[in-house]
């Protein structure tokens, strides 16, 4: 089977738009065989940051990568988002409680279990038997119990972890003085949250953001994007929870999208304007997700 006909394949099972194909095979199945030589000249998997703001595709393409390189390649891969790595809705109500009430909110560096991340990421790195994948519940806004998390079983050659904030750096204190959105000048008037969430992603995410090999960005053309983006990602998930006749509770409205995604402007306006010089690949977005431009690193 060709790997146009595995790319169809793809787009069937995903029921993704027939427009998907030639971006897959334009850009993002060049990526996959850089990736793949890239790990056979290192010794430990090879381990791939992906970075875009929400809605921007990056788990689709983490799917696409890990599709091609199971079928097309022959390459053990394991993907995860650090959105499973979530604090639970138990310890973020603590935090909300001990730092600022803006960290009830999943998502601002501070609100994931880093150290876990990190020890994740050392067991698939060093494997030496099944490795837990914890897995987390936004209908539910909360880590769904251990029975349902993803067992890993076999040493990966390499490793996908995607995130909107993965890769991104802290901002200097003095950019924190002027708020970004209305949420930060109102309910954030002493900088207490912003504060704490630019020293968190500084101390315990960098050292984590280091040890990747590879660093992949979906650049949007601007936030002005996201609501729209997000909102799609919503009505999704509502689509996923109804027929599975779920809990339709933590399922957000356009009001509370348009509220919920203030929490992440500052970050991914900073990493809109730095990240695309340190990112080893660049694929530029239209408002529609297209990509109209795209830079690859080597191998």
């Amino acid at each position: 089977m060709s790997v146009t006909d595995k790319v169809n394949q793809f787009i069937q099972q995903q029921r993704l738009p027939e427009t998907y194909r030639e971006t897959a095979l334009s850009c993002f199945e060049p990526l996959a065989q850089r990736l793949v030589d890239q790990s056979r000249d290192q010794e430990q998997p090879l381990l791939v940051g992906i970075h875009g703001c929400q809605g921007s595709g990056k788990s689709t393409l983490t799917e696409f990568l890990l599709f091609l390189f199971e079928h097309h390649f022959d390459i053990a891969a394991v993907g995860m988002s650090i959105d499973d790595f979530y604090l639970t809705r138990l310890q973020r109500l603590e935090l909300s409680t001990s730092v600022h009430p803006l960290l009830i909110t999943r998502g601002v560096p501070g609100t994931h279990d880093t150290a876990f991340l990190a020890d994740t990421l050392t067991a698939l790195s060093h494997f030496n038997g099944p490795v837990s994948v914890p897995r987390f519940n936004k209908a539910q806004d909360d880590r769904y119990p251990s029975t349902h998390w993803t067992q890993v079983r076999s040493a990966p050659e390499i490793i996908l972890l995607e995130g909107w904030c993965v890769g991104s750096g802290p901002q200097c204190p003095q950019d924190l003085v002027i708020p970004v959105n209305a949420l930060e000048e109102f309910e954030d008037r002493d900088r207490v949250w912003r504060t704490y969430v630019n020293e968190r992603l500084a101390v315990d995410y960098q050292p984590i953001f280091k040890r990747l090999d590879r660093l992949v960005m979906l650049k949007a053309p601007g936030f002005f994007a996201v609501q729209n983006w997000r909102m799609e990602q919503e009505t999704k998930l509502r689509q996923k929870v109804e027929m599975e006749q779920g809990d339709l509770s933590g399922v957000m409205d356009a009001e509370q999208i348009s509220r919920f995604i203030q929490h992440y402007q500052r970050i991914t306006e900073h990493s809109l304007a730095e990240l695309p010089t340190r990112a080893s690949d660049v694929f530029s977005l239209n408002a529609q997700r297209q990509i109209k431009s795209a830079t690859l690193g080597e191998s």
